[in-house]
């Protein structure tokens, strides 16, 4: 067993779910379940699980993080997770937001080429992706761990700790989605900005000739970088961000359905139904049904 899953352990974490540390940006999570294939949607960030392992699907494709690989997010990316875990062997880890500011200052002290994140032969950069876990980021992360143990360690020493496993994941074979997220020009940064937009604007009624204009982009070249980045069209992407917040509505803040589906921009509830179980596999009800239980 790892020091870090040790470390976990002593923390109290809310099981099937995340809890704040004592250090804002880093979240803890724990899962004694197995959880079947489901859509999620993870934030930017460095995501490290130290017992257990998960596998993400998009776009066709299959990447796992583990103990020996953690996972970068650039972008907010709809994707699908199953989770391995049982009562014995638990899934422990933790959820590092990514600092914006502390992302430019690491880049301009590296020196990194601009052409990291511009594109190139072998086009632009997934959102998000998986990177071996070496000696050098365990130990960084052993050492946030401890600290977070202390409230005085925590706030004295938390930020420089978060700040190193920054820098180690932009010394890993994911420096180009982190490299790009902190672009202020380049395809990769236009289409960031759309993606922003869809996640702030989400209830308005966008197109994809309105978010090429916002990434200052033709259409065909927004649609198919957006597609390059995300693995969605943008219409897809929106629908899946829409769908992800009318389910926080309804679950965590016990919203009617129809007031959810209007919330997020639809004009027909039967059609926000329809597509709600579409993508999660359950009804808005069969889903409150179930947590009621559970």
């Amino acid at each position: 067993m790892s020091q870090m899953t040790n470390l976990l352990k002593s923390f109290q974490i809310t099981d099937g779910g995340a809890s704040e540390s004592r250090l804002q940006g880093v979240r803890l999570f724990k899962s004694t379940q197995p959880m079947a294939r489901r859509p999620v949607v993870y934030d930017p960030g460095i995501c490290i699980v130290a017992q257990g392992h998960k596998i993400g699907y998009q776009g066709g494709q299959a990447f796992q993080y583990d103990a020996n690989h953690y996972l970068v997010i650039s972008v907010t990316m709809p994707f699908e997770c199953e989770t391995f875990a049982s009562p014995e062997e638990p899934l422990l880890g933790l959820y590092i937001d990514i600092d914006m500011s502390q992302l430019h200052d690491l880049i301009g002290r590296l020196g990194l080429q601009p052409e990291i994140g511009n594109g190139s032969e072998k086009g632009l950069p997934r959102g998000i992706g998986p990177a071996v876990l070496d000696e050098n980021m365990e130990g960084a992360i052993t050492r946030l761990l401890t600290c977070l143990q202390s409230e005085t360690e925590s706030q004295i020493l938390g930020p420089g700790l978060v700040r190193e496993i920054l820098y180690r994941a932009l010394c890993g074979t994911q420096a180009p989605i982190l490299y790009s997220l902190a672009m202020h020009s380049g395809t990769f940064s236009q289409v960031a900005h759309a993606l922003k937009v869809m996640q702030s604007d989400y209830a308005a009624k966008l197109d994809v000739e309105q978010l090429a204009s916002k990434a200052r982009m033709s259409t065909s070249a927004f649609h198919r970088a957006f597609k390059e980045i995300t693995s969605d069209s943008p219409m897809q992407y929106l629908k899946k961000v829409r769908l992800s917040k009318a389910k926080d509505f309804i679950v965590q803040e016990n919203m009617k359905t129809y007031i959810a589906a209007d919330k997020v921009g639809y004009e027909s509830s039967s059609q926000f139904s329809r597509e709600f179980k579409r993508y999660f596999g359950q009804s808005p009800a069969e889903m409150i049904r179930e947590l009621r239980t559970g």
